[in-house]
This record gives C-alpha cells, structure tokens and sequence, in this order.
C-alpha cells in the first residue's frame, strides 16, 4: 500500500479544519450565498431564503464527509466487505466530532452533535454506494418494508377489529402485502444463487 494513497484523505481533513474556522461561519458564508440566492429567486421571502441557505450550509457537510469517506476507502485500497469500509467510516466520523470541537473553540461558531450525525449519515451512504453494497441494503430494505407493510397492517387489522373501528384500505392492502412479501421471499434463494455464482 502506498503511502501517497494517504495525501488525498489527509489533504482533504486539512481542507474541512480550514472549513471549521470562523472564516466559513453562517455569517460569512450568508455575506456572499444570500445575495445569489435572491437574485435567483427574487419572489422568495427572507425566511425562505433563510431555510436555503441552512440547507445549502447542511448539504456541503454531507458532501464534505461523504468525500473525505470515498478518499479514506480508496486510500485503504478496500474491497468492498463490511470491514473494509469500517475504518474510513470511523476515521470520517473522529473527523467529524473534533471538527465541531474546533468550532465550538472559535469565536463565532458552536459545536453540534447533530452536525456529526449529518456528517456520519453522509460518509456512511457514500461508503455504501462506492463499496458496492447497495444491493444487499437494498434488499434487505424492501424485505423490511414488506414485513412492515404485511405483519404491522396485520397487527393494526387485529387492533381495529377488537376496538370495533373500521380498517378501510387496510382490508385492501394487507392481503397484497403477504403475497409479495411471499413472492420475494420464494425468490430471495435464487437471487443469493446467482450471486454465488457470479463469485465462483
């Protein structure tokens, strides 16, 4: 593994601390994103306005990590499997928790611990994305929707019933959501098959 794997990530930690500093605080960064964002959308009201730029503001710090994560993976040469993106995840998140000390050292800003969950959230999806696991994820979130929507409309079916109030579209819905929770579930096996496959 190459040392000058590491120059990237570590650049980029350098390039989020400068980030930290009372130089890119709401108040600066407001000073200059304002301005364009009303002349962009001159029939918006302050508040509106107000609600972009904190969104503008929270979205960078998403990207931000999500990139610092992508470098980290890349430097560490990973593979794709849970282990290898742990690391990076990690390393993105210690970033995150001694970025928002710094900022709550300086003169302007504050520290914010949902800032590091919005920084966790962001190099966690760009890890998943870029080790290629968003399959699994993907389908294990459908078969915990389909449970949600068949078990869980089930149970609600059940409560209405002995309350005596009506359940409407759920008679409608549950009945669906067993078949294809069912369906999914019959074809899960030759899903994993052909993946197994694939790999050999």
């Amino acid at each position: 593994m190459s040392a000058l794997r590491f120059l990237p990530p570590l650049a980029w930690t350098l390039l989020i601390g400068w980030f930290s500093t009372d130089s890119w605080g709401a108040a600066h960064t407001g000073a200059f994103l304002l301005p364009f964002l009303e002349h962009l959308l001159p029939w918006a009201a302050p508040e509106q306005l107000a609600a972009l730029h904190w969104l503008a503001r929270k979205t960078a710090h998403a990207i931000e990590y999500g990139v610092l994560a992508a470098s980290w993976h890349w430097a560490f040469a990973a593979r794709g499997t849970f282990r290898d993106w742990l690391v990076p995840l990690a390393l993105s998140i210690l970033t995150a928790a001694l970025d928002e000390l710094h900022q709550s050292a300086t003169l302007t800003r504050t520290g914010s611990a949902a800032d590091v969950l919005l920084d966790a959230a962001g190099a966690a999806t760009t890890l998943i994305v870029v080790s290629g696991a968003t399959r699994p994820l993907f389908e294990r979130l459908t078969g915990a929707l389909l449970w949600l929507a068949a078990a869980g409309g089930t149970a609600l079916l059940a409560l209405n019933w002995s309350a005596g109030a009506p359940s409407g579209w759920l008679w409608w819905s549950v009945p669906p959501a067993w078949i294809a929770l069912v369906a999914w579930r019959r074809r899960r096996p030759a899903r994993l098959q052909g993946r197994v496959n694939r790999g050999a």
